[in-house]
């Protein structure tokens, strides 16, 4: 079982505990806001562990962050023992996905969520472009959240979420309609954590969104994308990374991080 109280003092909550949609808003909110979403130990060679005692104890007592089987694990749990109905569902990637190019496997873990017999799409693991919102999964009009405006629409018995950024509206993925057990998921994780083509194994990526803005750690630049649509972009030397990592993300920066960002900051 995981520790709700310390769960929840790790994201900032003290409100209600009963499973409604306004504590689900209020959950996913805080959760993107405070869990930076992050694949560092992939970058590492020390691959990525499922237990639910070894997530917990790195997401929320170590203060670190991770990439969606971590977190969507954690959150899946989360909301279960507060009496929510939760299943597993499996998704292809088509962020920044070169027209024309086939499609990558399924290896993105999302929720849906049913309150009231109704269903909700909540991601809170996607880095970048994650919904900070839940989604009516049934809606076929643009939904909005606290940043980018959302839709869903269906595509070949496949549910495809993109998003609005500026006039146009940008695939993020698309949902197959099985559900998933958490054991299903060990074979992507070892997919998306050992195998050479993962890009989780050549770039660093760090984000968190937070109610100002984006902040998105690409390789060794730092783009922060606020609500409005403005946009900064900085490029760090490993100094700047570590001091970056540390602050804007909150991350207990240790010593054997260095010679991985001195590379990072090196090749870019």
């Amino acid at each position: 079982m995981t520790d709700l109280t310390a769960y929840f003092t790790r994201i900032g909550y003290d409100g209600p505990r009963e499973p409604t949609l306004a504590v689900l808003r209020d959950l996913l909110v805080l959760h993107t806001a405070s869990i930076p979403f992050e694949a560092i130990d992939v970058l590492q060679d020390r691959g990525v562990d499922l237990a639910p005692e070894i997530v917990d104890a790195k997401l929320i007592d170590a203060r670190r962050g991770g990439y969606c089987y971590e977190q969507n694990g954690l959150f899946k749990r989360v909301l279960t023992a507060l009496g929510f109905e939760v299943e597993g569902r499996i998704a292809r990637v088509r962020w920044n996905l070169p027209a024309g190019e086939l499609l990558r496997p399924p290896t993105h873990m999302v929720l849906r969520v049913k309150i009231d017999g109704v269903a909700w799409l909540c991601d809170v693991g996607f880095g970048s472009c994650v919904p900070t919102a839940p989604l009516r999964w049934d809606l076929r009009e643009p939904q909005r959240t606290g940043h980018e405006d959302f839709r869903l629409t269906d595509i070949g018995g496949d549910l495809l979420m993109e998003a609005r950024l500026g006039e146009d509206w940008t695939p993020v993925y698309q949902v197959a309609p099985d559900v998933l057990l958490d054991q299903d998921y060990e074979i992507n994780n070892w997919f998306s954590s050992t195998h050479p083509s993962s890009h989780f194994r050549h770039v660093l990526i760090v984000a968190l969104t937070k109610p100002d803005a984006r902040y998105v750690l690409a390789q060794n630049r730092l783009t922060v994308r606020r609500p409005s649509g403005e946009m900064e972009r900085t490029m760090l030397d490993a100094e700047g990374l570590e001091h970056v990592l540390a602050t804007t993300f909150g991350l207990p920066v240790s010593d054997d991080w260095r010679p991985l960002l001195e590379r990072v900051a090196a090749a870019s």
